[in-house]
C-alpha cells in the first residue's frame, strides 16, 4: 500500500484538514474576544504560533494512534479486520463540513453588516477620551524633566513647559490640554497611549531640561498618541542668553511638525516677544509663578517676584504675578500683619500701566473692588473685562463665579464655574465651588458626588461647607474629620460644631462658649470668624455680621432661613454693596424689593 493510501486509511489527512479548519475558526473567535477584552496586541500572534507548533504533533498522533470502540490504541495493536477507521473518517468529514458552514456563514454576515464602531452610529458618536479621531488636532504638554546635576531646577523646567503650553494655545485650530490636567501625569508610569487617552488628546509633547550655569540643553519630542510614534524630536543646546528665542524655536518646530499631519500652521505662526531682557529676572519669575500656582511657600513666591522686579522694573508679567499672589495672601497667610490688599492694588495697576492687554490684573482688581471698596458693581465689571481680554483665564471665571454665588446669582455662578471646568477640567477649586453651588440649591446628592472627586485629589479648602450635609446624610465621622481638617491646630473642640448641627433647636451656648475659649487660647491665629458655617450653626449672628467678607459664604445656605430674617443678614447685604448691585442688575430670584429701600429674601429655588 502506498504512503498516500496509508495516510488516508489512518485518517491522517482528514485530521490535518480538521486541524486547519478548527484553527481558522479559533483565530476568528480570538479576534472577536481581543476586541472585547483588555488583552495585549501580541495575543493573536501567540495563538497563531501555538497552533502552528501543534500541527505536526497532531499528524504524528493520528498516524500512531487509532480510535476504537474500546478507546484510543496504538495502530499497530489493532486488528485491521476489526478497524473502524472508515466510520471515524465519516465522523471527521461531518465535523469539517459543520465547521466550514459556520465559518462561511460568519464571513457572509461580517460582509453584509455595515461596520460601526462600538455599535454607535457615526452620526451620533461624539469624541470621547476613548474614541479619538486619527487626525485629532489636539496636544498635551507634559512637565519637562529636570536633568540638571543638582536636580534643583524643577520650578524652572515646569515654568518652561507652561510657557510652551501657553504659546501653543495661540495656534488656531489646535486644542491644548490644560496645565492642571497635563501636569497631573508628572512622573507617571503610564505609557503615552494611556496618558493621551486620559487627557483626550492626539499628541503629546514631552522633554527634558539640563541647565548648567549659562548653558542649557532642552530636548523635546512630539509623539502621535495612537501609534506611539515620534513625529519630531530635537535637541537645543544654547547659551542661556535668550530663552524666549528658544521657546519661539521649539513652539514653531512643533507647529511645523503638526502641519503635515493635521493641516495647521505651516508658516511661522508663533511669535514670542521677550518679556524681559534680564535672564535672572525671568528665572525668578518662573519659580515664583510655580510656587503661586501650587499655593506653596507664598512668602518665597512674593520675595522672588519682587526680586525679579528689582532686576527689571518694566517686567509687566512679574508685576502681574505679584498682584495675583498678594491678592490671595490675605486668605492663605492670615495673621502675618501685612496689608496684602494694598500691595496687590499697587502691583495690578503697575502691571496694567506697563501692558494694558493683560487679563489677570483686571481680575485681581475685581476681587479687590469687592473686598476693599465693597463695590460689587465695579467688581463684576472688572471680571467681565478680564474675561474679554483672555476668555481662557480660568481664574477670572472662577472669581466671577464665586462673586456671583455670594451675591445670590447662583445659577449664573454655576454657568461660570462650568465654563472654568470646560477650559481646565482639572481645576479643583472650580470643581469644589461648583459642588458648593449645588449645595446652596438644595441638590445635596449631586453636590456630594462632585465633592467626592475633589476629595480624591486631597483638596478640601472649602471643606467646611460640607460639614453640615455630611451630618445630615448620616456621615458623622466624615463630618468630624472635615471639621478637624479646617482647624487642624491645637485640638479645636469641633465636636461642639457637630452637636450644634445635630440639635439646631437646643441651647448650644455652652458649646459655643467652649469654641470661643479655644479661640482665646490658641496661638495659631485661627479665628472662628474664618469659619462662617460654624457661626451659622451656633446662630452666632452678631459674630457672623462682624466677620467681614467671610460671612458672604453662608448667605444662601439652605438652613439659613432664620438668619435671612434677621437685621444681621440685611446689614451684610447693605454693607458689602450687594443691595446696590441688585438694584443695578436686578434682584436674584430668592429676593424681592420692598418699597424704595428694603427687601426680603428666602431660600434659593432648587431641589429642596
Amino acid at each position: 500500500m502506498s504512503l498516500i493510501q496509508e495516510l488516508k486509511r489512518r485518517n491522517v489527512i482528514r485530521v490535518g484538514i480538521l486541524y486547519l479548519v478548527s484553527s481558522w475558526v479559533l483565530l476568528q473567535f480570538t479576534d472577536v474576544l481581543s476586541s472585547l477584552l483588555p488583552v495585549p496586541p501580541w495575543a493573536g500572534s501567540l495563538v497563531v504560533l501555538l497552533l502552528a507548533l501543534g500541527f505536526f504533533p497532531v499528524l504524528i498522533l493520528a498516524w500512531v494512534y487509532e480510535m476504537t470502540p474500546e478507546g484510543i490504541k496504538r495502530e499497530s495493536d489493532v486488528d485491521r479486520t476489526q478497524s473502524v477507521t472508515p466510520d471515524t473518517g465519516r465522523k471527521i468529514n461531518t465535523v469539517i463540513v459543520v465547521l466550514l458552514i459556520f465559518a462561511i456563514g460568519g464571513l457572509i454576515i461580517d460582509r453584509l453588516i455595515p461596520e460601526t464602531p462600538n455599535d454607535i452610529s457615526v452620526a451620533d458618536a461624539e469624541p470621547t477620551a476613548t474614541t479619538l479621531p486619527s487626525d485629532d488636532r489636539s496636544i498635551a504638554v507634559l512637565p519637562f524633566a529636570d536633568l540638571s546635576a543638582a536636580q534643583d531646577q524643577r520650578y524652572f523646567t515646569d515654568g518652561l513647559s507652561e510657557e510652551l503650553l501657553n504659546l501653543l494655545v495661540r495656534v488656531d485650530g489646535l486644542r491644548v490640554a490644560s496645565r492642571t490636567s497635563s501636569f497631573a501625569f508628572r512622573d507617571s508610569t503610564l505609557g503615552i497611549p494611556a496618558i493621551s487617552k486620559e487627557l483626550n488628546v492626539g499628541h503629546i509633547l514631552e522633554g527634558s531640561v539640563r541647565k548648567d550655569g549659562t548653558r542649557i540643553r532642552i530636548t523635546a519630542q512630539l509623539i502621535e498618541s495612537g501609534s506611539d510614534t515620534h513625529l519630531w524630536s530635537e535637541n537645543f543646546d544654547r547659551e542661556l542668553v535668550d530663552i524666549f528665542a528658544i521657546q519661539d524655536e521649539i513652539a514653531n518646530a512643533i507647529v511645523i511638525a503638526l502641519e503635515g499631519e493635521m493641516g495647521i500652521g505651516g508658516e511661522k505662526v508663533v511669535n514670542v516677544e521677550a518679556a524681559t531682557e534680564n535672564l535672572d529676572a525671568y528665572t525668578m519669575f518662573l519659580t515664583a509663578r510655580e510656587l503661586f500656582i501650587q499655593r506653596f511657600r507664598l512668602p518665597e513666591s512674593i520675595r522672588l517676584y519682587r526680586k525679579a522686579i528689582d532686576l527689571d522694573p518694566n517686567f509687566a508679567r512679574a508685576w502681574e504675578g505679584l498682584a495675583a499672589v498678594e491678592v490671595v495672601a490675605d486668605d492663605w497667610l492670615y495673621g502675618d500683619g501685612i496689608d496684602h490688599s494694598a500691595l496687590a492694588i499697587e502691583a495690578a495697576n503697575q502691571a496694567l500701566a506697563l501692558d494694558p492687554d493683560l487679563s489677570m490684573p483686571l481680575a485681581v482688581l475685581g476681587l479687590l473692588a469687592a473686598r476693599v471698596d465693597k463695590n460689587m458693581i465695579e467688581s463684576m465689571e472688572y471680571y467681565k473685562a478680564a474675561i474679554a481680554k483672555d476668555p481662557k483665564n480660568t481664574t477670572a471665571w472662577l472669581w466671577q463665579g464665586l462673586r456671583e454665588k455670594q451675591n445670590g446669582y447662583v445659577d449664573e455662578s454655576i454657568v461660570s464655574l462650568e465654563r472654568c471646568l470646560e477650559i481646565d477640567p482639572g481645576y479643583l477649586n472650580c470643581l469644589q465651588h461648583l459642588a458648593d453651588a449645588y449645595l446652596l440649591k438644595g441638590m445635596t446628592e449631586k453636590a456630594l458626588t462632585i465633592n467626592d472627586r475633589v476629595l480624591e485629589s486631597n483638596f478640601h479648602s472649602l471643606g467646611e461647607a460640607f460639614v453640615l450635609p455630611y451630618v445630615r446624610t448620616g456621615h458623622r465621622n466624615l463630618a468630624l474629620l472635615t471639621a478637624d481638617i479646617k482647624f487642624s491646630v491645637d485640638n479645636a473642640p469641633v465636636i461642639e460644631w457637630i452637636r450644634a448641627i445635630e440639635n439646631p433647636d437646643a441651647d448650644n451656648s455652652a458649646g459655643y462658649a467652649r469654641m470661643k475659649d479655644w479661640e482665646r487660647r490658641t496661638t495659631s491665629g485661627m479665628k472662628l470668624s474664618y469659619v462662617p458655617h460654624l457661626l451659622l450653626a451656633f446662630k452666632a449672628y452678631d459674630d457672623l455680621a462682624a466677620g467681614g467678607s467671610d460671612s458672604l459664604w453662608v448667605l444662601w445656605n439652605p438652613e439659613g432661613d432664620e438668619f435671612r430674617k434677621t437685621p444681621h443678614f440685611k446689614k451684610i447685604i447693605r454693607d458689602r454693596g450687594i443691595l446696590a448691585l441688585w438694584r443695578d442688575r436686578g434682584f436674584p430670584p430668592q429676593c424681592q424689593p420692598i418699597g424704595d429701600d428694603d427687601f426680603e429674601c428666602g431660600r434659593l429655588p432648587g431641589d429642596h
